[in-house]
């Protein structure tokens, strides 16, 4: 029976992910090329490679982000490419592989990437006014439980293994109680986006789940509805955000040159208005101390 429910789990949150678009599937890209081999070329546009981790589904993702980053080739100079994955681990190994120049990769791969790969942040982004976020506990409105105590021998979703507010701030919460998240909840999955985890609640395929709290706020500003019927129960503290790292070895002037267009996005209007659209205030420079 154990192995029967847990196939209709994943069968249920399956469903999830392709109910808004049918044709959403992880966004490939092929013909890998090392970033050595375009930066000096002298007879074609430089290309870069980039990825964004995917807080919201593989194509919302793109969708959000491709216009920034064809904002960044026009006034960078270079075409971008991006090599879009589902995992934040996925990410992180083509970071390791040196296939990705730069990437916005959760706090939580961030953490474990910088002691294993040589990347450094560029800039972080600044959300009404501040450069941290926080991670929320979400259930079904309709639901008794009021608070994560309440959770106990519940199903929940977790969104990635690497995630900060998706899966390790429960994680710790649990180690402080002397348990794990096996033993803790009568199931649980891992839904690889933010909105899926929050889609997973609002349908009552988990009792509850624990999201980026910037994405939830992203989904009741623009798509109110796709939060309707979820109570947030819990809120943690602030932690780091998300930053935008880059490799070590980039080239100087091109690594200089990026960190000027991202800085100075704000203060242009096409560039503000895109980061609008991402209720992103502007860009910074990172103070490594937010992530210890």
């Amino acid at each position: 029976m154990k192995k029967i429910s847990l196939l209709i789990f994943i069968i249920a949150i399956t469903l999830i992910a392709c109910a808004d678009n049918p044709k959403i599937k992880e966004i490939e890209f092929s013909n890998y090329h090392k970033s050595e081999d375009y930066q000096h070329r002298k007879d074609s546009i430089p290309v870069i490679y980039v990825a964004v981790s995917t807080m919201i589904s593989p194509l919302e993702t793109f969708n959000l982000y491709k216009d920034v980053m064809d904002y960044i080739s026009k006034h960078l100079g270079v075409r971008i490419e991006f090599k879009q994955r589902k995992t934040y681990r996925e990410v992180n190994d083509l970071l390791a592989e040196n296939k990705l120049d730069f990437a916005f990769i959760c706090t939580g791969a961030y953490l474990e990437a910088r002691n294993e790969i040589p990347i450094e942040i560029l800039v972080v982004p600044v959300v009404n006014g501040k450069s941290y976020y926080r991670a929320y506990v979400l259930v079904n409105e309709q639901s008794k439980i009021s608070d994560i105590n309440d959770l106990k021998s519940k199903s929940f979703a977790f969104t990635d293994p690497l995630s900060n507010t998706g899966y390790s701030y429960i994680v710790n919460i649990l180690k402080d109680k002397k348990t794990t998240p096996e033993k803790y909840f009568s199931k649980t999955i891992f839904t690889y986006a933010h909105d899926y985890s929050i889609q997973a609640v609002k349908r009552k395929i988990v009792d509850g789940a624990t999201v980026d709290g910037l994405v939830f706020e992203y989904l009741k500003h623009y798509e109110p509805e796709k939060v309707d019927g979820v109570k947030i129960i819990h809120k943690s503290r602030e932690f780091g955000i998300p930053p935008f790292v880059v490799q070590k070895n980039m080239d100087k002037n091109l690594k200089q040159k990026l960190k000027n267009v991202m800085l100075s996005m704000h203060n242009d209007l096409e560039g503000k208005k895109l980061l609008n659209k991402i209720m992103i205030d502007k860009f910074t420079l990172a103070d490594e101390s937010i992530y210890r």
